[in-house]
C-alpha cells in the first residue's frame, strides 16, 4: 500500500543505515566481548599485587572529549586503565582495609552483564514477572534472616543511603509526622550514627526535629540507660520520642549496639527503632556473632548493604519494614500511563515500595553469587574477617600501638603514642605515609579529638598475607618515624 506523506523515507532510509552500528553484529559483539574479558581477566591476575592506592597526579582526562567520531575499544581500554582504573582506591584490591569495603565477587559482575544485556525493566511486575518476582525473593530471603514476619516489606536499593532515606520516610508517615508537630518529635542516635541517616532526615523535612545525641559505652555500643532517661526528660517536657537509630557495624568503630535493651526503651515510648546494619548485617549468618544481633526481630526497619558484607560489586542495598503496609502507603502511586500495569497484580512492584519508578535489574547481581556459591563459602569469609581483625587487634599492640575496643566485627581502631610530640599529628602523618606507600590502604578517624587510624577487613579478598604485610609496614614506618 502506498502512503503519501511529506516526511522524506529517503532520509528515514539514511538515518536508519547510520543508527544500525548502535546494533554490533555477531563477529564484532565476539570482539568487543572478548577484548572486555581480556581486561578484565589481566585487571584481576594483576590484582595481587597491584597497589591498594595511587595518587591521582599523571591520571586526568578530558572524557568528554572522545565523543567527536567513533573510538576502538582496544584503545579505549588503555585509556581506561591509564585514566580511571589506575588512580585513586582500588577497590577490588586485597590490600583495602579502609572505609568498609566489599571487594567485587567476578559472578556478580556476570549478572550484571547479563542484566544490561537483556535490560530487564525491574519496577513493575507487569513490565518483569520473573526479575520482580526473583528480587522480592531475595528481599523474604533477608527478611527470614533477621526473623521478620511474613508481613515485612523491602526494596533493593542502589545502597545504604537510598535505604536509610526510604525507612526514615515510612517511618515519618507511619507516626504521622508533619510540619504541626514535627518541632516536638525527637530523634535519638550516637556520635557512631552513619551521616547518612541525618542526611536522609534532613532530605525528608525532618531537619526541624529535636535530635538527642545518646551516650556510649566503652565499646561505643548505645547506652541503651542513657536513651531511657533522655525520652522520659521528653515526655516530660511534652515531646514526643519518635525515632531511634542504633547500628549493627557503626562505620568508625565496627560498634554492634545492644538491640534488646534498646527495643525495651523504644516499645516502652512508642518509638520507631530503626537499625542501620548496612555493614554489619549479613554478618547474622556467622553462629559465633549472632548474639550481637540478639534482639533484631524488634527493630521497625532495618538497612543492609550487599555490596558491603555479601562482598557484592557497589550499587546494591536493601531496606526491610516490619511493618509492609507502613512502607507501601508512603511510595505507592498511580498514573494514567501505568493503567495497564496496575490490571496485572501477582506480586507487589519495587516502584510500589520505593521513590524510583525507572529501575534496572539489581536483584540478578545478588541472586546470582548466591545460587552459583551458595551461602557456605560467604559465611566463611565473613567468619575469616572477623578473625582477621581479631588477629589484627591483638598483634598491633605487639609492636607499640594502642587499640581501642575488641573488635565486634571486623573494624580496628588503633593510634600510635609517639616518644615526643602530639600523637594526633603524629598518626595524621603516618596515615599519609601508609596511604602513599600504597601497597596497603587505610583510612583514619577522628573520636572526640583524638585521631584513629582505622583498619576494615571486609574486602573478601583480604587475607592473612595482607594483615601480616600492613603488620611488618607498621613496624617498619613506626621505626623510622619514632627515633
Amino acid at each position: 500500500m502506498k502512503r503519501t506523506t511529506d516526511v522524506s523515507i529517503a532520509e528515514i532510509a539514511s538515518l536508519e543505515r547510520t543508527s544500525r552500528s548502535l546494533e554490533p553484529g555477531p563477529e564484532e559483539r565476539k570482539h568487543l566481548f572478548e577484548s572486555a574479558l581480556s581486561y578484565a581477566n589481566d585487571f584481576l591476575d594483576a590484582n595481587l599485587e597491584t597497589k591498594a592506592y595511587q595518587k591521582d597526579e599523571e591520571h586526568r582526562c578530558d572524557f568528554s572529549g572522545y565523543f567527536q567520531k567513533p573510538g576502538n575499544l582496544d584503545d579505549l581500554l588503555v585509556d581506561l586503565k591509564k585514566y580511571v582504573d589506575t588512580p585513586g582506591i582500588n577497590p577490588a584490591s586485597p590490600g583495602h582495609l579502609g572505609y568498609i569495603p566489599g571487594g567485587g565477587l567476578y559472578t556478580s559482575a556476570i549478572a550484571d552483564y547479563l542484566a544490561a544485556v537483556t535490560n530487564r525493566y525491574a519496577g513493575l511486575y507487569y513490565a518483569s514477572p520473573g526479575a520482580v518476582r526473583m528480587e522480592n525473593q531475595l528481599i523474604r530471603w533477608t527478611a527470614e534472616l533477621v526473623n521478620y514476619p511474613k508481613n515485612a516489606l523491602g526494596n533493593i536499593t542502589s545502597g545504604g543511603s537510598m535505604a536509610n532515606l526510604i525507612a526514615v520516610t515510612a517511618a515519618r508517615d507511619f507516626k504521622e509526622i508533619g510540619p504541626e508537630n514535627s518541632s516536638r518529635s525527637v530523634i535519638y542516635f550516637t556520635q557512631q550514627t552513619h551521616h547518612c541517616v541525618d542526611k536522609a532526615l534532613r532530605i525528608a523535612g525532618l531537619a526541624c526535629c529535636p535530635k538527642r545525641k545518646i551516650q556510649t559505652d566503652s565499646a561505643f555500643r548505645m547506652d541503651a540507660q542513657d536513651l531511657a532517661r533522655q525520652m522520659e526528660r521528653d515526655v516530660a517536657s511534652g515531646l514526643i520520642p519518635f525515632f531511634v537509630a542504633a547500628s549493627s557495624g557503626s562505620t568508625d568503630t565496627g560498634a554492634a549496639d545492644p538491640l534488646n535493651e534498646i527495643a525495651d526503651v523504644t516499645e516502652q515510648f512508642g518509638a520507631w527503632l530503626h537499625l542501620d546494619a548496612a555493614y554489619g548485617g549479613f554478618f547474622i549468618m556467622v553462629d559465633e556473632l549472632q548474639p550481637l544481633f540478639a534482639g533484631i526481630e524488634r527493630t521497625d526497619s532495618i538497612v543492609l548493604d550487599p555490596h558491603k558484607s555479601l562482598f557484592l560489586p557497589y550499587g546494591i542495598g536493601i531496606v526491610l519494614v516490619k511493618n509492609g503496609n507502613a512502607l507501601f502507603e508512603s511510595f505507592h502511586y498511580t498514573a494514567n500511563y501505568l493503567q495497564d500495569a496496575y490490571n496485572a497484580r501477582d506480586q507487589l512492584s519495587p516502584c510500589d515500595l520505593s521513590p524510583e519508578l525507572t529501575k534496572h535489574f539489581r536483584g540478578l547481581r545478588m541472586w546470582l553469587p548466591l545460587a552459583l556459591h551458595g551461602t557456605k563459602p560467604i559465611i566463611a569469609a565473613l567468619k575469616e574477617k572477623w578473625l582477621l581483625a581479631r588477629y589484627f587487634h591483638k598483634e598491633v599492640k605487639k609492636i607499640g600501638f594502642e587499640t581501642g575496643p575488641e573488635p565486634d566485627l571486623s573494624v580496628v581502631i588503633y593510634r600510635y603514642v609517639p616518644k615526643k610530640g602530639d600523637p594526633n599529628a603524629f598518626n595524621e602523618m603516618l596515615v599519609k605515609a601508609i596511604q602513599k606507600d600504597g601497597r596497603i590502604f587505610v583510612s583514619s578517624t577522628n573520636i572526640d579529638g583524638v585521631f584513629w587510624l582505622r583498619a576494615a577487613m571486609v574486602c573478601f579478598r583480604t587475607h592473612l598475607k595482607q594483615i601480616d604485610l600492613y603488620l611488618d609496614i607498621l613496624a617498619e614506618m613506626i621505626a623510622k618515624m619514632d627515633r
